[in-house]
């Protein structure tokens, strides 16, 4: 079966453009916990799982590409950097909590811009397990589960938006290592 060359990134697109109409249909209502709350939360949880599809079609059919190595990540970053602000304008996340993710998302984008010419900062493992973290915490925190089951929702999703963070965090440090780790080593041979 012959699979469009440009499928995986076409999908990747998508992601990005499901985070405005995902922030609508959360800001919407105020967060109310009604059935556009479901219907945001429902929406996440199909956007961020084509970041598992676009990858397996690119990597099966042998399509992967450099625009798609950087097109993917910062689609993750889109989606989850707009529920991270959704979540705070509703009150329901601290401000503090998206500024440091977002410091991180922005900083490691800017950067893959930065060094594009020279090298594409594809997605590490670390920075692949953070984004599973992120779009867990997010999925609990954005469905209103508490509503549905009770408070003890609430403590989980706090457990899983601190191990979010936590990862958020490492994978930051994990990248600026492993580039000045690279440089260092790129000047050496230079050298030599």
């Amino acid at each position: 079966m012959a699979v469009p060359r440009q499928l995986p990134n076409a999908i990747t697109i998508a992601r990005i453009l499901c985070a405005p109409v995902f922030l609508w249909m959360l800001l919407v209502d105020n967060g109310s916990d009604g059935a556009l709350r479901w219907w945001a939360a429902a929406l996440f949880v199909v956007a961020i799982a084509t970041d598992g599809i676009d990858g397996y079609i690119a990597r099966k059919y042998n399509i992967v590409t450099d625009l798609g190595k950087l097109l993917d990540p910062i689609a993750d970053k889109v989606l989850t950097g707009v529920a991270f602000i959704g979540l705070s304008i509703l009150g329901e996340l601290p401000w503090w909590v998206t500024i440091v993710v977002l410091v991180r998302e922005i900083g490691i984008t800017v950067y893959r811009f930065i060094v594009v010419n020279n090298h594409v900062l594809a997605a590490a493992w670390m920075g692949k397990l953070k984004t599973v973290a992120q779009s867990v915490a997010l999925t609990l925190a954005l469905a209103p589960f508490a509503a549905l089951i009770g408070d003890w929702a609430n403590w989980v999703n706090i457990v899983t938006m601190w191990i979010a963070v936590a990862l958020t965090i490492a994978s930051g440090l994990d990248y600026i290592v492993s580039e000045v780790r690279g440089a260092r080593t790129q000047r050496a041979t230079g050298k030599k």
